[in-house]
């Protein structure tokens, strides 16, 4: 006679718990790749949505009105506001808007993370909360690339997303002689893809999108990596044992490139809520005027938001993005 054999009870206890114990070491990190797989998905197609909209309007300056007294009161701000009811919502599906000092009804979080988990910070309520930059002085059109310090404005979307408006009804066409990124940029969306919900973080829920240029807009939507590059690079080097702005993002990883100069404004613009390292410094595009070494590429003073194109072998900094 064979004898019949089995586990014990024993064993089959031990067994359970060392499967428990592993399911608890690896499930969060597959639920987090899921999840960013997930946001990676719906940023695509929120910038998708987002730029065929805005592609169909005629302008994107000149919606509502902004006024100052003569102390510097301001006596009315209708703009972002305006900008969503009178020109997206024609042309872009929205469920709710909320106006200024109201983002919080359309699932605007208090407080967000900013890019690296770096530190916490008070969502921003107006363009210079956004970036103290983008006003250096007075609010008119062309002059030192100012914007007035307008309220940001909300909506909520049809898929979940809750979208916080930053709009300057003073922009500029990519035609005119003034060099400024804050004048180039008509609306900037800081979104979170499911409310206030968490984890409220720039790079995993929370991103922006920047529509440049009154005429013919540019719809950029940039996903940086979460820091610089360790030095300063040139744009472009023909030398074999000199490392360039193209090859520095490669060797951080073969999913990042160089931004273009529409990418990089979005960069500057969005400045505080990804940490940049060297904010006071230069950085490259990938935008080239002129080849070779002694050619030219579009740069972004962070310091000033001047746009210029210097010579591409002058080393400046760079940050990467993703693919």
């Amino acid at each position: 006679m064979k004898k019949k054999t089995g586990f014990t009870l024993a064993e089959i206890l031990i067994t359970l718990a060392i499967i428990g114990i592993v399911a608890a070491i690896t499930l969060p990190s597959l639920l987090v790749n899921v999840n960013e797989k997930a946001w990676d998905a719906q940023k695509k197609a929120l910038h998708a949505r987002l730029a065929q909209a805005i592609g169909q309007m005629n302008t994107l300056g000149g919606y509502g009105t902004y006024t100052e007294d003569g102390d510097g009161a301001i006596t009315a701000d209708t703009a972002a506001e305006s900008f969503i009811l009178d020109a997206l919502s024609k042309v872009y599906k929205i469920n709710n808007v909320c106006g200024p000092d109201k983002l919080s009804s359309c699932g605007i979080p208090s407080k967000i993370t900013t890019l690296g988990a770096a530190s916490e910070i008070t969502f921003p309520s107006k363009m210079s909360e956004l970036n103290s930059k983008l006003l250096n002085g007075s609010h008119v059109s062309g002059e030192d690339g100012d914007v007035a310090d307008t309220k940001a404005a909300a909506f909520e979307t049809v898929n979940g997303e809750s979208i916080a408006v930053f709009y300057n009804p003073l922009c500029s066409s990519d035609t005119t002689v003034n060099h400024y990124a804050q004048n180039k940029m008509c609306v900037n969306f800081v979104y979170d893809l499911n409310g206030s919900e968490g984890p409220n973080q720039v790079g995993k829920d929370v991103g922006f999108i920047t529509a440049l240029y009154n005429r013919n807009p540019v719809v950029v939507a940039p996903v940086p990596y979460d820091k610089d590059y360790t030095s300063t690079v040139p744009q472009y080097s023909d030398a074999a044992d000199k490392l360039d702005a193209p090859a520095a993002c490669k060797s951080l990883g073969e999913d990042l490139r160089v931004p273009d100069k529409d990418e990089v404004a979005s960069l500057f613009i969005n400045a505080p809520l990804i940490n940049l390292d060297k904010s006071t410094n230069y950085y490259w595009s990938g935008s080239v005027l002129s080849t070779g070494t002694s050619g030219l590429a579009w740069g972004q003073a962070f310091s000033t938001g001047g746009r210029n194109h210097p010579t591409r072998s002058n080393p400046y900094y760079v940050r990467c993005i993703m693919k």
